[in-house]
């Protein structure tokens, strides 16, 4: 692996679009997060809307956002790559989530790999993930990897994870990811994207 390769997959931000703490999308996002670190040399920064604060939504533009919310903006755009969990609201991601990406700058995340998950309280919602979510990453160019992740309430007792199949085992979607960010990570690499100083 050459060496934008490997520098470009140093920096992985987990965002999680839950507006409490403890979260099923916050547990889905640290656990997806932790089995990427096992399996690469990276730096895996956790962050979700309760680290940007009240400021996020009280923030018509991004000169209007607090300190703590325009590092929550920040971390995303310089993000090597990304994995984004939300929970399912009435068949959608939160309104504050997507408010969140409004003050995304456009090109900040052209040719960016990411990840994307969502939790829910059944599997009727399990399809938010591909009409919501892949869209809205869509929209700003990025490269979704084709594998998506959801976990419904039976997946999870007292606040933890208990179904473990979308990471662990040959042939299941979060393993067949990975190299679907290594394709991603050199597509990046080959847009400019990334410079040889890093």
């Amino acid at each position: 692996m050459n060496f934008h390769v490997e520098r470009l997959r140093q920096n992985i931000v987990v965002l999680s679009g839950n507006t409490h703490r403890p979260s099923k999308s916050r547990t889905l996002a640290h656990h997806l997060g932790e089995a990427l670190r096992e399996r690469l040399s990276v730096t895996v920064n956790f962050l979700d809307l309760v680290d940007a604060g009240r400021g996020l939504g009280a923030a018509f533009t991004r000169k209007e956002l607090t300190p703590e919310a325009l590092n929550v903006v920040n971390a995303v755009e310089q993000a090597d790559a990304l994995i984004v969990t939300t929970p399912v609201y009435n068949g959608s991601y939160a309104g504050l989530f997507k408010h969140l990406f409004d003050l995304i700058d456009p090109l900040a995340l052209v040719d960016r790999p990411v990840l994307i998950g969502a939790t829910g309280g059944g599997q009727r919602h399990a399809l938010v993930v591909e009409h919501q979510l892949r869209p809205l990453f869509g929209f700003y160019s990025a490269l979704t990897v084709p594998s998506a992740v959801y976990g419904s309430d039976s997946d999870f007792a007292d606040g933890k994870l208990v179904i473990r199949w979308f990471w662990r085992g040959p042939g299941r979607p979060w393993i067949n990811s990975l190299p679907c960010f290594h394709r991603a990570s050199r597509r990046a690499n080959r847009s400019g994207r990334l410079r040889p100083d890093g």
